[in-house]
Parts: structure tokens; sequence; C-alpha cells
């Protein structure tokens, strides 16, 4: 069984073509075939090789194309997704799931029956792998707090391409501003790291330093079952050359810190803090690995491995969708 799996992508976006095609060479697989409309980017993913299509259908029309990722603004997940999913592909799509939560409800009963993932590339960063070991094998003792900063500078001008539409400052097509597109990831990485995800939350909002109309910053406080409690600072309103990724997880006999770890590239680092004496050292994890080439290999080798699949689940996403919903809910 050949471990090599055929990808389409859909929306050859700047994450797409500065990371997710490259996690998918690096993971071994092969790039098939990407759909978008402008020919900027179909013309880009053609000098990689890829045979590039202005619609889902002449995508879809390609028979090796095995699973499917979506990296298309937020608004048009659902459209991409349920058509995917009508065709029988594996679809990993792009966080959050969709822009509003009306629309990840209607996803997530389309892929019924489908392999489905949302893509928390976060789950697949080695260092995180490395905490979530770490608390499991009873290293912190009683896990009491997580606390994430994750923040960027995020102006009306930014484009990673000229001419490029920056859509994540359009409410209609991102659903929301820096709580939208980053609080994903955080309340995600609760989930992963302990096993058991936010039910309760709350939020605020702020629209302090940008110049338009969704928040360019927030703050939430969340609870899990068990008690353990959490806090996430996200932002687009962070100069870049801050201090602006950091996750640490408390509990009743240490402190894991990690700093850098968060976003889409490899490296970082993780520190133990031993609560007993102070002492800190470091955490070994591979710093060369993408977390999007081991969110490919992951991918591929559930779609591979049924039992491996158990990993991905349409509803946990959708739950921290809600999480989404409510938390602008709460701050409104």
């Amino acid at each position: 069984m050949s471990d090599d799996v055929g990808w389409g992508i859909v929306g050859y976006g700047w994450v797409a073509r500065d990371y997710m095609a490259p996690g998918i060479r690096a993971a071994g697989h092969r790039l098939v075939a990407v759909c978008d409309p402008g020919a900027a980017s179909r013309a880009a993913a053609e000098a990689e090789g890829a045979r590039a299509h202005a619609n889902l259908a002449g995508l879809l029309g390609e028979p090796d194309v095995e699973a499917v990722y979506v990296a298309t603004p937020n608004h048009r997940h659902r459209a991409a997704v349920e058509a995917i999913a009508a065709s029988g592909r594996a679809i990993l799509c792009e966080k959050p799931m969709a822009a509003d939560l009306a629309d990840a409800e209607a996803m997530a009963a389309s892929v019924r029956g489908t392999f489905y993932g949302t893509a928390f590339d976060q789950r697949h960063h080695p260092g995180h792998r490395a905490m979530r070991a770490a608390i499991g094998n009873g290293r912190l003792g009683t896990v009491t707090a997580i606390r994430i900063v994750y923040a960027c500078w995020l102006g009306r001008d930014w484009a990673a391409c000229p001419g490029q539409d920056n859509w994540r400052i359009d409410a209609g097509k991102a659903g929301g501003g820096a709580l939208m597109d980053l609080a994903p990831h955080g309340l995600d990485l609760v989930d992963f790291l302990l096993g058991e995800s936010i039910h309760e939350i709350a939020a605020l909002t702020q629209a302090r330093a940008q110049d338009y109309a969704v928040d360019d910053g927030a703050l939430l406080i969340g609870r899990t079952p068990s008690g353990v409690l959490a806090s996430l600072n996200v932002a687009y309103n962070c100069p870049d050359a801050l201090p602006r990724r950091r996750l640490e997880v408390v509990g009743t006999r240490g402190l894991l810190t990690a700093i850098d770890t968060m976003g889409q590239t490899a490296g970082g680092r993780v520190t133990f803090t031993d609560g007993a004496t102070g002492s800190s050292q470091a955490l070994a994890f591979d710093a060369e690995a993408s977390p999007f080439t081991e969110q490919v290999r992951a991918f591929g080798s559930a779609l591979r491995r049924p039992a491996e699949r158990d990993a991905y689940s349409a509803a946990r996403d959708l739950h921290t969708m809600r999480l989404i919903a409510r938390a602008y809910g709460r701050a409104a």
C-alpha cells in the first residue's frame, strides 16, 4: 500500500502556495491539480507542475485527485466542501470551518460518510506533540491552566501577493477578524493538549489600532469540563518585531512553555520548568519538521489506514466553531 497521495488544492493563495504545496512535496505526495479563479495563481500552480483549472468542476474531473485541500476565503468553504464530499474525495479544509456557524453546521452534515478534517496544523507541530506527551505522562501533575498569545500585525494594505484581496478584514468573507482567524488554533490546541475541549467561554474584542471594521484583537477565557482554565490573547495589532507567539501549560508539578511554535513554520523552543526546584530544561523535538508537512503525512496515512481517522472529527471542529460564535456573542 503506497502512501503516495494525489492532492488537489482549491484556492491557490499564499498559504497553499508557500506552505501546503511544499508540504505535499516534502511528505512524498503529489500535487496533481489546483483550481483558482485567478490567472496568476493558476500560472503559479502550473509552474510547480500541477494542472490548473478555473473552477472546481475541472479539478474534480481529475481522476488522480484523492484528497482535496480547501484554502479559499472562509465564506467559500461550504460550497467547495459540499461539492468535494459529493465526489467522494477526502477533504482537508482550512480553519475556521466557515465564515459563520450556519455554514459550518451544513458542512458537518454534508461530510458524514466522508473522510473530513479541518486543517489545524498546530496539532502536528512536533513541539506541541512533545508537550502533549509530557502532559499525558504526568510530568506537570494536575494541569490547572493554559495561556496562549498568538498575535501579528495585519494592516489594511496587507497582501501576500501584489494586488491580492485582503479578505481577512472583510466581515462578509472572513466572518470576523483576529478572533475568527487566530483563536480557532488556540481553542483546538487546548483540546489537543488536554484531550478535552473548552465548554464554557467568555470574550472581549477590540478594534483598537487598525482602520477596518472587524476586530483587531480579542481576549478569550474558557474552562474545560475538568476545570482547566484557558486564556487566549489573539491580535492583528501586535508589531511583528515583538514577542507574540507563546503557549504555556501550568500544572501542580511544573510549567511547559513554548515560544515561537505557533505558526506555519518549523522550529521554536519548548522548555519544562520544575515546580519544586524552579530549574528549566529544554524539551527535545524535531525542530526541522514543518507542521504542514507533518499534517500532510498524518492525513495521507489516515486516508490509507481508516483506523487512524479517529484523530479527525467534524463534530469536534464544529464544537470549536460554536465556541467562536459564542465568543463573538459574549463580546457583543
